[in-house]
């Protein structure tokens, strides 16, 4: 492992991670905070820094994936972080003039750029990585992700808290040009670079979309996708109000609601991985989603703050049961040439799902209780897994894994 580190590919990459985690986790709070203290915690607004972040996942993750195969991809990373921080120091003068509103874009124009961004990182380590040595590195990768959701919501409070909305952007500005710096230690790109020229971005989406429909498998969990995305969909955006309504706290302990939540994953990601090839990947997303419901309904009930808390403990945990168990099964149940317009296919609907339900959350508080926006998430999830049951009739092949 120490050798691993010692490589100056890998070293350029997770520390672009890191940087860019650092921006991402100060841009997430500090804009919310900002939002809620200027709209006096208008639950519309709130709602659309959700919208701003997961719409772009939706339209740009199949279009930024099929470029990604045909750029550079060491030059297609620092350019989108480089414009990532334009765009962050563009928004800070707007600030400075006076038009608040302007933060909306920091979410935007990053969450636009990471969709070419992050499939050009996971092609340079296919290209110049050994394949016995990705594994590893994709774990220490996700690793990174897990440690920021329990320390990025206490970053990003107390860099807005301590030093206000400037400072913060302009954090957020810094940590992409240190990650595209970063990126600057990366091997030369190599000269060949593979181009699709034979198909058109449409023939190809079309292609992936009837070999989805054609296999009963994906198209069941396609379904799951899309009924778990509406229902985590209508409560992303009410975390806020679930730590300032029902359990009636300051708004700025929904840091602590999210650590929690982080502390699960963690351990749930480390349990996981140690038994996840004892269990069937449809046994795994199942219970995941099960799970995943009770405890959204019971902290949509909950008035106790420390019950709260170790709810969103107990979903953490299964959230690695929910991911892994997706992952096992389109890997299992797709052909290698197919792999990834499945993953463009399936990702963006259950993004879809959400960004439709994010959009919504906010009128839809206005009209019915928070519990009861909680307790439709949980029935939206069993619905999710009523889709997986027909699964368990059914075997997949082994898993198996290519490496370019």
């Amino acid at each position: 492992m120490l050798d691993l580190i010692r490589n100056r590919l890998v070293q350029a990459i997770l520390g672009s991670v890191l940087f860019l985690q650092i921006g991402i986790w100060v841009r997430n709070f500090a804009v919310l905070l900002f939002v809620m203290e200027q709209t006096n915690g208008d639950a519309f607004a709130i709602s659309m820094i959700s919208v701003a972040e997961y719409a772009p996942m939706l339209i740009f993750s199949f279009i930024g994936g099929t470029f990604a195969d045909r750029w550079r991809p060491k030059r297609t990373m620092i350019w989108c972080d480089v414009l990532s921080a334009v765009s962050v120091f563009a928004v800070l003068l707007t600030l400075v003039l006076g038009t608040w509103k302007a933060v909306f874009f920091t979410t935007i124009i990053s969450a636009i750029l990471s969709q070419f961004s992050m499939p050009s990182g996971m092609k340079l380590i296919k290209e110049n990585l050994p394949a016995e040595q990705i594994q590893p590195v994709m774990s220490i990768y996700q690793t990174i992700f897990t440690i920021f959701m329990i320390l990025g919501p206490i970053l990003g409070t107390f860099v807005y808290q301590k030093f206000g909305i400037m400072i913060s952007i302009g954090v957020m500005g810094l940590a992409f040009l240190l990650s595209a710096g970063t990126l600057s230690f990366l091997p030369p790109d190599r000269v060949k670079v593979v181009e699709k020229t034979c198909t058109t971005l449409r023939q190809e989406m079309l292609e992936g979309i009837r070999y989805v429909m054609g296999k009963k498998i994906l198209t069941l969990l396609g379904l799951c996708f899309l009924a778990a995305g509406l229902g985590g969909g209508l409560v992303q955006p009410l975390g806020i109000f679930l730590v300032t309504e029902r359990l009636g706290l300051p708004k700025e302990s929904l840091q602590w609601l999210l650590t929690f939540n982080g502390i699960g994953m963690l351990i749930g990601g480390i349990v996981v991985m140690i038994f996840a090839k004892a269990i069937a990947p449809q046994k795994l997303l199942a219970f995941g989603m099960f799970i995943a419901a009770i405890c959204i309904v019971i902290s949509g009930l909950s008035t106790i703050p420390w019950l709260t808390y170790l709810i969103n403990l107990f979903m953490g945990l299964v959230l690695p049961c929910i991911m892994i168990g997706i992952n096992m099964m389109m890997m299992q149940n797709s052909e290698s040439q197919f792999i990834g317009r499945v993953n463009g296919i399936l990702m963006p609907l259950y993004t879809g799902a959400m960004v439709l339900s994010m959009s919504v959350a906010g009128l839809l508080k206005e009209t019915f209780s928070l519990v009861a926006m909680y307790e439709a998430a949980g029935v939206l999830y069993i619905i999710g897994l009523l889709f997986l049951l027909p699964l368990f009739k059914m075997k997949g092949d082994k898993p198996h894994f290519e490496h370019g």
